[in-house]
């Protein structure tokens, strides 16, 4: 009995089905490794997804880190405003540093800095981490800070009715009335303020105002040595005067 592939090169010539076994082959080959990426890039984002679990709180960088930067925020406040990219540009270099958003819109910002922390709840509550401090960016960007709040007729653009029935609920409200109040029982009342944590030793400090680069790995040095928190004659010692202390708010 003839065999299958004769009986083929009776009906076509050979060279015909030979050269269709060839570019079956070849496409086997090139779709093998987009499959492999696909697999590798759903992993990936789930793996992603589990280093950061629904919030509040709203945390930027490895959940895993050993320390914890606190940040006392208003996002009418101009001082935050200029401070949010550079720290978290720190936070970028630092991975064993994470940071988490805490609100506190002051009295003098009232009513634009609720309303804006409220949006920037329900566009977390939402869409996620990532969202999150995407929506802390935009407003920076474009709040006239002090109290102003945004220019008219402006904006985000990621308010699907999702996020429009958040806004519409006490949800927001409670969430940021609850950080405030813990923010003063803490003895916090201005803006920005840091309270850094180190979760192996158990040690905190806080920081007044907008401090940077090597006077945030001098508080965290301060933290580690010793296993003690210092105190505050001890920091203003250690860290640069134009980074410590009060500033206007």
């Amino acid at each position: 009995m003839p065999s299958p592939t004769l009986l083929l090169c009776r009906r076509w010539p050979c060279w015909v089905w030979l050269l269709g076994v060839v570019i079956a082959g070849l496409l086997v080959l090139w779709l093998w490794p987009w499959a492999d990426e696909s697999h590798e890039s759903t992993h990936t984002s789930d793996a992603t997804a589990a280093q950061h679990p629904a919030g509040p709180p709203w945390r930027y960088g490895r959940t895993n880190a050993r320390f914890t930067i606190v940040e006392y925020a208003d996002l009418e406040c101009p001082y935050c405003r200029a401070y949010d990219p550079i720290l978290r540009h720190w936070i970028d270099q630092h991975p064993e540093v994470n940071l988490q958003w805490h609100h506190l819109p002051l009295a003098m910002h009232e009513p634009a800095a609720t309303r804006q922390a409220r949006l920037a709840e329900c566009i977390g509550e939402s869409h996620g981490h990532d969202a999150f401090w995407q929506a802390i960016s935009w407003i920076y960007q474009h709040t006239r800070s002090d109290g102003q709040g945004l220019p008219p007729d402006t904006e985000y653009h990621g308010q699907n009715p999702t996020v429009q029935a958040c806004l519409a609920s006490k949800r927001p409200d409670t969430i940021i009335q609850a950080q405030a109040n813990e923010a003063r029982h803490n003895g916090v009342s201005a803006t920005p303020t840091l309270h850094l944590i180190d979760h192996h030793s158990g040690q905190s400090l806080t920081l007044a105002g907008p401090a940077e680069g090597d006077a945030l790995l001098s508080a965290l040095d301060l933290l580690v040595s010793n296993g003690t928190a210092p105190n505050a004659a001890q920091l203003h010692h250690q860290m640069p005067a134009d980074v410590v202390g009060d500033m206007p708010r």
